[in-house]
């Protein structure tokens, strides 16, 4: 057991294919969610929220409160199905058809190295983070997730603020955040997701993933493996013949 364990996001309205599975589609003769599935096989546990669909042998499935409630509703909904001794836990959206093994492991590596007493502290994230922050590249694609903050890239951008970082996410070639990229502390999402609520009259329904992140310290990761890039989303159909390109 790795205390490592893994929440797939598969609901959404998907307007912008017309209302279809989106996390069933294929991309590369495979539905994106069983490609996200693929990327997290090593977890103990695999959560998929909002899906109906057939899925492999020992992956459970939850539902977000209400249904439709949105990504934050249904990570909350993921995130009581977790065992007790999980430690770690990926939030991911269903419909990354590029994510793999090893860019998940770079997440781990980078969060494990948060908490390194002699590593540099994370970001912390007041306002968003805009291009003139963009990071630099990130460290090797065959990155085990068992390495040592040693092994850490120097290019996980940090900025001085004193604590260790409550989650890893990818950022994008302009510095854009990737929230549903990311590796959470299981502690540091609850307490989040709690926070969250109570300024909401304690629903998270239709809540903002951006307002889990409020005072919450963040270790970006930036992606220059030999792959195309893991946090790439398929939102429209242009987005899915593209990801069926790199596929190839």
């Amino acid at each position: 057991m790795t205390g490592y364990a893994a929440i797939l996001l598969a609901g959404g309205a998907a307007r912008r294919m017309g209302g279809v599975d989106k996390p069933a589609r294929a991309v590369g003769g495979r539905p994106m969610l069983h490609r996200v599935l693929d990327a997290v096989a090593d977890a103990d546990q695999r959560i998929v929220v909002g899906s109906s669909g057939p899925l492999p042998r020992g992956v459970r499935t939850a539902r977000e409160e209400p249904p439709g409630g949105g990504p934050v509703a249904a990570t909350a909904a993921g995130l009581a199905l977790l065992d007790p001794g999980t430690t770690t836990v990926a939030v991911l959206a269903a419909d990354l058809p590029l994510l793999t093994t090893a860019a998940v492991a770079e997440l781990r590596r980078a969060l494990a190295a948060c908490h390194s007493r002699d590593d540099p502290p994370p970001a912390l994230d007041a306002a968003a983070a805009g291009p003139e922050d963009a990071p630099a590249t990130a460290g090797p694609e065959d990155a085990p997730a068992t390495a040592g903050p040693e092994d850490a890239p120097a290019a996980w951008r940090e900025r001085l603020d004193g604590r260790s970082a409550a989650l890893a996410c990818y950022v994008d070639g302009d510095g854009r955040r990737q929230h549903l990229c990311a590796l959470w502390q299981v502690p540091a999402l609850r307490s989040a997701l709690d926070r969250l609520a109570a300024t909401r009259g304690g629903s998270l329904d239709g809540a903002p993933v951006r307002g889990l992140l409020a005072d919450v310290a963040v270790r970006e990761v930036s992606w220059s493996g030999s792959g195309p890039p893991p946090w790439f989303d398929c939102d429209t159909d242009e987005d899915v013949r593209r990801a069926e390109e790199w596929t190839r």
